[in-house]
């Protein structure tokens, strides 16, 4: 059976991107950086905010420059305290896609009720 593989990603070479769970709702995107960069160099930093309230929702992902400074940080940093919680450091999977339904308005008149002819 062969591996999944996605568009644009060679299975054999692994992805510079991490997910990094179980942050401090305290954390910034520098305190983020900072405790990577001392892995490797940080390319970027995203951490996930709630679109409603705006405040930090305990995830982000850091990409460092390559596969193999990613592979050292999520060993360095895996499980390691940062600002009081064990993180979660994991190899970021492709997004996948999302279906168009769920969550929009739907007009349940035509239909569904007692037929009334």
């Amino acid at each position: 059976m062969a591996a999944q593989s996605y568009p644009g990603h060679d299975r054999n070479q692994m992805s510079a991107k991490l997910f990094v769970g179980n942050l401090s709702f305290d954390l910034t995107e520098n305190d983020l950086q900072d405790a990577f960069a001392a892995h490797g160099t940080v390319v970027e930093t995203n951490l996930m905010m709630d679109r409603e309230t705006g405040r930090p929702r305990g995830f982000g992902f850091v990409t460092m420059s390559t596969p193999n400074e990613a592979q050292k940080a999520m060993e360095a940093l895996n499980g390691r305290q940062l600002a009081g919680r064990a993180l979660t450091v994991n190899l970021a999977r492709p997004r996948e896609e999302r279906s168009g339904g769920g969550g929009g308005r739907r007009d349940f008149r035509s239909g569904g009720g007692r037929d009334r002819h």
